[in-house]
Parts: C-alpha cells; sequence; structure tokens
C-alpha cells in the first residue's frame, strides 16, 4: 500500500489517542514513526499495524476498520479530494457507481496502486447491493465506514450496511475476496447536493416518483431547474408538466434516431481509431485504424479479442457474462507481447481504457477507448504521438497536464524526503543536545549550567545552613602499591558509580571527587530542611553499597570512613576552563576533619549533624570527646542506622526475589558477608526510585554580589589541608599520621589492644592517638600514594 495509508492511520491513532498511543504501537508493530505519501510500503506493515492496534485498544477488528473508514473519508477531504468526490454523483448509487473511475484517475498519480474493485446493482425496494472486490482479505469492513460517512456528509442520509455474502473467487490474478452489502439508505433531511434530480438519496420507487417535479424555463429565460412542491393545484401542476410553447410533456421525453446511420464506416473508424467491436465469441467484427495499425493482427477477419489482448481492469475472466456483469466498470486491456510485431518486443505494452457498451441489436460488444498514457516520456517509449490520439479525444491534453502534475509529484516526494531527512537530524541533534546537558548537569548545577551557557556570570552566595559529607577508602595507600593501576580504576569506578546512583535516590549534589575521597552536600545550591536527613541516609547507603565493592588485595569488600557536619559555607563557580562549583568556609574544614578521625565502616558524625537527626528516627551512637585537629575537644557521634525506613528504600530499590517464591525484603546486611555476584549485578541493573522527604526543593537563593569574590575570605588557604582546595596534603600532623596508621594493620592491632584493657569514651580516644604516634615513629618506611582523578 501506498504511504498515504498509513499515514492516515497513523494520523487516526494520534488525534484520537495521543502521541504516547501511536508510539507504543509503532514500537508494538516494529514499523517506522512516519511514511511517505507516494512510497509504496508492504501490506504486512498494515496489516500488522491494525492488529497491533485491536490488541492495544482491546476492540475487534471490525470496529477499528470501520472507524478508519469514516477518518479515511474525512483525511481524503483534508487532502484536497474534496471537490473530485463531491462530482463523482448526486446520488449514493452513482457516487459508488464511479468509485472505480475515480481509482483510475488517482492511478495516474500512485501507478502501483492496486485498488478495489466495485460493482452495483439496483433493487426495486429502493435498496441496493454493493460488490466488493479485493486481493487483500480481511479489509472488507472499511467499505461500510467510507460508505456511511460519505452518505452523511454528501447526501445528509443514514445508512445501513449488512454482509449478504462473503466468498472467494478464482479470478485471473488468483483468488480474490468478493463481498456483497446489502445498502439500505434512510433519508435524514434535505439533499445538499446542487445536481438535478440526482440530488434526492436513494429511496423507495414509490415514494421517489412523486417526491419533486422537474421542469425548464423557455429558451428566452435564463435555463436553470427549479423544483415544486406537491401542494399546488391542478393547472399548476398541469403547467408543471407542459413544455410551454412546444407542446410535448419533458417527463415523456423519447430521444429520436435517424432511420440509418449518417456515417460512413472510413469516417468511424478514423473518427474512433482505438475501437473494437466485437460479438458474444468475442469475435472482432470491427477495429480503428491505428489500433489496427499497432496491433496488425486485427485486420484478420475472425480473431478472437483475447488472443491479443487480456483484461487488466476490472480482474475477471475474458468473457462476455463476465464483462457484462461489470458494465458499468471502466475496461483496460493490454496487448500481448507475443502477439505484437517485432518493433514492440522491446517497448512497453499498449494500454487501453474506455467504456463497454453492449448493443442487443446486433448481439455485439462495442469498446470504446483510448491509449492509456500518463506522461510523455510513455508516449515515446512506445513510439507514438499526439498525433496518433483523436483530436476529440481528452488523452491529449490530459497527458500534457499530468506531465506537469507527475514533475510536481516528484517535488513534493523529494520535499518529503528532505522533511524526513530532517527530522530524523532533529531528533539526533536533540539526543546529542540532552547527552551534552546531562554531561554538563553532571558537573555542574543545573541552574548554574543554564546561566553559564546563556552567557551570564554566576555570582557566589552564601548558605546559612547545609550537611558536608565526606569519605575515603580504609588502606587505600596499601592498595595502590600493591595492585596495579588498571585495577585501582575498576574498583573506584565500581564504588563511585554506586555512590552516584544514590545522589539520585536522596537528591543530593556531589561536589567533586579526588582519589579515593568523595564529597556530597545537601542543601546546596538548592536550599531543602531536609538536609541532614539526606545526607545521612545517603551516608547509609554508603556503608551498604560498599559492601559490593571488592577489594582487589584482599578479595573481600572494602571499607570506608565517612564523616558528616552541618553549617554555613559560601558555594561559586570557579574557573573559565573546567569551570566548577566549589564549597568554602570552615563547614568544609569541620567536615574533612569527622572523616579524617573517623572509624572503618563508621558514619561519624559532628555535634551539628547530632541536634539535626537527635529527633528524627536515627539510631546514634555516642562516641565521646576526642581531640580534633584546629577544633580543640568535640564530643562526637556514630551513626548506626534509620528505623524510619527500610535498607532497599535507602537504596532506591524495590524489593528482590531471592530464591524461588521468596523475597528478601529487609536485605540484612552483615559486616563481611559477602553477597553472590548475580544478586550484585541485579542491583546494578535496577531502576532507581527516589526517596520522598517532607520539604519540597525551593528555588536557588539570591545572589548576593558582595560574594562574587569567595577566595578573599580569611578561611581559605591555598596549600592549607583546612582548605577545600586540596582534600589530600602532605602535613605531618597528628591527625593525619593517625589517618596513615588507621590504613595499616598496626592500628587494628593496637584498638584491639586498647579494647582488651576496657577503654572508652575519650581515654580509649586519646590512647589510639599516642599509640598511633609511637608507632609511626618508629615505622621508617615510605608509603607511595596514587591518586586517580576519574
Amino acid at each position: 500500500m501506498y504511504g498515504f495509508i498509513n499515514t492516515c492511520l497513523k494520523s487516526l491513532v494520534v488525534e484520537k489517542f495521543g502521541e504516547e498511543t501511536w508510539a507504543k504501537l509503532r514500537d508494538e508493530a516494529g514499523v517506522q514513526d512516519t511514511f511517505l505519501t507516494y512510497e509504496v510500503y508492504k501490506d504486512e506493515i498494515t496489516m500488522q499495524l491494525v492488529t497491533e492496534a485491536c490488541k492495544l485498544l482491546e476492540v475487534q477488528p471490525e470496529v477499528v476498520l470501520r472507524q478508519f473508514g469514516e477518518y479515511f473519508f474525512e483525511f481524503c477531504k483534508r487532502s484536497g479530494y474534496d471537490h473530485m468526490l463531491r462530482t463523482l454523483g448526486g446520488n449514493l448509487f452513482e457516487f459508488t457507481e464511479n468509485l472505480d473511475a475515480l481509482h483510475s484517475y488517482l492511478a495516474l498519480s500512485y501507478k502501483e496502486m492496486n485498488a478495489p474493485s466495485f460493482r452495483v446493482e439496483r433493487n426495486p425496494d429502493g435498496t441496493m447491493l454493493l460488490h466488493y472486490y479485493s486481493d487483500r482479505r480481511g479489509l472488507c469492513h472499511i467499505v461500510p465506514g467510507i460508505i456511511g460517512a460519505v452518505a452523511k456528509d454528501f447526501f445528509n442520509s443514514e445508512i445501513t450496511m449488512e454482509i449478504v455474502s462473503q466468498l472467494e473467487e478464482l479470478e485471473r490474478t488468483g483468488k480474490k475476496e468478493h463481498v456483497v452489502f446489502l445498502v439500505t439508505q434512510w433519508p435524514g433531511g434535505p439533499a445538499r447536493s446542487s445536481s438535478k434530480a440526482g440530488n434526492q438519496s436513494l429511496r423507495p420507487l414509490a415514494n421517489q416518483h412523486n417526491a419533486m417535479i422537474w421542469i425548464k424555463e423557455p429558451p428566452h429565460q435564463k435555463r436553470s431547474n427549479i423544483s415544486f412542491s406537491m401542494h399546488r393545484s391542478h393547472w399548476e401542476t398541469i403547467r408543471g408538466l407542459v413544455r410551454l410553447g412546444k407542446g410535448k410533456l419533458l417527463r415523456g421525453f423519447e430521444p429520436v434516431y435517424p432511420m440509418t446511420l449518417n456515417i460512413d464506416l472510413k469516417t468511424f473508424c478514423h473518427a474512433f481509431p482505438f475501437h473494437i467491436v466485437f460479438d458474444d465469441q468475442l469475435v472482432v467484427h470491427q477495429a480503428g485504424v491505428n489500433l489496427q495499425r499497432i496491433v496488425p493482427g486485427l485486420q484478420t477477419m475472425s480473431i478472437c479479442l483475447d488472443q491479443y489482448f487480456s483484461i487488466v481492469h476490472p480482474e475477471v475472466t475474458f468473457t462476455i457474462s463476465s464483462i457484462r456483469k461489470f458494465i458499468n466498470s471502466h475496461f483496460v486491456l493490454q496487448t500481448r507481447r507475443d502477439m505484437m510485431p517485432e518493433a514492440w518486443r522491446d517497448r512497453p505494452m499498449l494500454q487501453l481504457r474506455g467504456q463497454m457498451i453492449w448493443m442487443p441489436s446486433l448481439d455485439c460488444m462495442l469498446y470504446q477507448a483510448s491509449p492509456l498514457l500518463r506522461s510523455l516520456q510513455e508516449l515515446e517509449e512506445r513510439d507514438m504521438h499526439i498525433s496518433d490520439i483523436a483530436p476529440h479525444d481528452v488523452t491529449r491534453d490530459l497527458i500534457l497536464l499530468n506531465q506537469q502534475r507527475l514533475a510536481e509529484i516528484e517535488l513534493s516526494n523529494q520535499l518529503e524526503r528532505k522533511k524526513e531527512e530532517l527530522r530524523l537530524l532533529s531528533q539526533h541533534l536533540e539526543e546529542e543536545r540532552r547527552k551534552t546537558e546531562n554531561l554538563l548537569y553532571a558537573m555542574l548545577p543545573k541552574h548554574v549550567a543554564n546561566q553559564l551557557k546563556e552567557g551570564k556570570k554566576v555570582e557566589a552566595g552564601e548558605f546559612k545552613e547545609c550537611t558536608i559529607l565526606f569519605s575515603d577508602v580504609v588502606t587505600f595507600t596499601n592498595i595502590c602499591s600493591l595492585c596495579e593501576p588498571i585495577q585501582i580504576v575498576l574498583m573506584l569506578n565500581s564504588m563511585y558509580l554506586r555512590f552516584d546512583r544514590l545522589t539520585t535516590v536522596h537528591n543530593v549534589y556531589k561536589v567533586e571527587t579526588i582519589g579515593d575521597a568523595y564529597m556530597v552536600v545537601g542543601g546546596v545550591p538548592i536550599p531543602v530542611s531536609s538536609h541532614a536527613e539526606r545526607v545521612a541516609n545517603f551516608a547509609l547507603g554508603m556503608i551498604l553499597a560498599a559492601r559490593e565493592v571488592i577489594n582487589p588485595v584482599t578479595g573481600g569488600p572494602i571499607q570506608i570512613r565517612v564523616g558528616l557536619h552541618s553549617g554555613p559555607v559560601l558555594a561559586g563557580v570557579v574557573g573559565e576552563k573546567m569551570p566548577r562549583y566549589c564549597l568554602f568556609g570552615d563547614t568544609v574544614n569541620t567536615a574533612s576533619r569527622m572523616e579524617s578521625h573517623g572509624l572503618p565502616d563508621k558514619i561519624h558524625l559532628s555535634p551539628t549533624v547530632y541536634q539535626a537527626l537527635k529527633n528524627k528516627s536515627f539510631v546514634i551512637q555516642k562516641r565521646g570527646e576526642i581531640e580534633v585537629k584546629g577544633k580543640g575537644m568535640m564530643t562526637t557521634y556514630f551513626l548506626e542506622r534509620n528505623l524510619g525506613v527500610s535498607e532497599q528504600q535507602i537504596m532506591g530499590i524495590s524489593d528482590l526475589e531471592v530464591g524461588a517464591g521468596q523475597q528478601d525484603s529487609q536485605m540484612n546486611y552483615q559486616p563481611g558477608v559477602h553477597r553472590p555476584a548475580f544478586q550484585r549485578q541485579r542491583w546494578d541493573d535496577l531502576h532507581l526510585i527516589p526517596m520522598k522527604y517532607g520539604d519540597s526543593l525551593s528555588e536557588p537563593p539570591p545572589q548576593s554580589s558582595h560574594m562574587s569574590e569567595p577566595q578573599t575570605c580569611s578561611a581559605i588557604k591555598p596549600r592549607d589541608s583546612e582548605s577545600y582546595g586540596s582534600l589530600h596534603t602532605d602535613d605531618q600532623s597528628e591527625d593525619r599520621e593517625l589517618e596513615r596508621l588507621k590504613d595499616t594493620d598496626e592500628f587494628g592491632q593496637t584498638e584491639e589492644k586498647y579494647a582488651e584493657k576496657n577503654l572508652d569514651g575519650p581515654d580509649c580516644e586519646q590512647h589510639l592517638i599516642n599509640a598511633a604516634v609511637e608507632t609511626n615513629n618508629q615505622s621508617k618506611h615510605t608509603q607511595t600514594r596514587f591518586c586517580v582523578i576519574l
């Protein structure tokens, strides 16, 4: 079928059910999104679309096809065929009778069109039988939709169509579906057409006979058709029946024929150069002169027409009974190649299109035809000229006019192809733009990135309240010294991928990563009141996710330290090349201290974070007072878990089925327990479910003009460990030595030694610090730091 049909079907689905339904239907059917009007597509595409539409809409095929038929009529009117359709006939019978002629005309533009064929019979009771022939099975239910829409729109009447019979007939090209509809028409109002008596729709003959009376005005007046109602006097009726001045009844008109035919045979054969007269045995008795010149075999007497021609349309057997059955259809005959002269062997065969007229007095059939030519190119291919066609034949004008129309169609095809190419390019451009924006939004906050794209300057701002998280990998220095670089990259990538997904679950902002250090902030760049809860849940998720990352040295899960602190910060974009959205202030330094003074697989909280979480559903354990570099003594805490939500919610995943028919709804993780690889893979592939919090995101904070140069703040020091710009320094202070010691086996042994002495709280921490310093002084070996920036 041509793309026009599939485009109509797409338009129907989009208009009635929306773009999403069409996209789903297109994916289910496995077809493209758009169709070119004059492009030929396989019938299977249309049938697949109809089948999937029935499944998707949960309706019977008859309903879908009937609705498609109704919409197809409207679609044809919108496409510019409205005037052509209205002029096919003055009533529904004439309209249906000329459908084949319409398809014949459309074949000039759609050369490969395989249109159905129609034949109509009028019954005495005013109904009619519509015969439908088609090579395609299962599409007959489109016909009631089209005919019903035509009757309602053009003739203002309602119809009912019932299938009388449905069978297969073996025709010249194979099996053809033959469906007979009984059409009953009911008037719905005054006829809309402006034709003569054909205005009236099909009705019972008794009513139609007296419904309207037509007369003609005298010749000296303007000739027009005037109708009179039945409510008038006897003399008015008589005057309406009599043609003034002539004395002849208009309704009793009979043509006058001459006694003999006043035209000689030669004149007739030259005036109609492509006619044929044959009898009921298909024996040719007469032929036009030009047809004799092209097909010399017609000059032989008593030859059969089917020896030299075959019927192309309608697709019926070449017998006089089949021809008389389709007498109201136009016939297309084509010459047989084996019977043509040698000069025509390499040329396309000649096709004739015309009308079959039965002559009862002679028991012969007159085939009045013209060459079926669509363009000047086809005329040249057959070595014919315009002069070969009779001057009165409109085929001359049709060839010239259609030549221009074919040029317009080709231009339209090119425009459609270019339009489709532009659509695909635009779609690809949109996909690339989304990829670029996603990459940009992964590096900078969305509203900041949008301002930079517009060329605007992003001024720094102050956030009075936020929560910052730092984390690093325990024994990362040893892992770097004992493993290949690719192993380190794979380990960090596996860990960061899990952490990055958690930022989506809890809607926190990832500031950056340096080596094994991971920094996250809640409440920046968009302030939220639940920033501490978001970051705390994110930290719990980090501990759970880290157990899925393999330590390349030990083969077991890695261990991380996490530290949190809440407070005010300054935030702004730093740099022009590879700009970064950075945080500055003492809150950043304190959060880093919470991480560096933490313990493996522990979430270390500052007092401000504890105050923000203490009345929530979090389980928090007091650690006690410890010495924090640059801060003095500080009471800190460990975050254990959140009783208000499940671990599935923290990880942003749904319940996983473990085993046959079992579901691990709790997903109880235990330190040191390593889950199977297939379960980890399922976690990686799961769709993330964002966790819901009580507050809603607000607009970005107003920018302060006096904060445009945050680098002048006294809290920022380029090379000091207290500045955000360097998370890892070469400072040999006590807390840094403690960090390095925690990455060694000696720290674990020291911790166990003091645990045996039942030391707890600040005393235990102080002993651990002293032991760290002492052990570090005794250790003279050097450690190599390997920094990987992803």
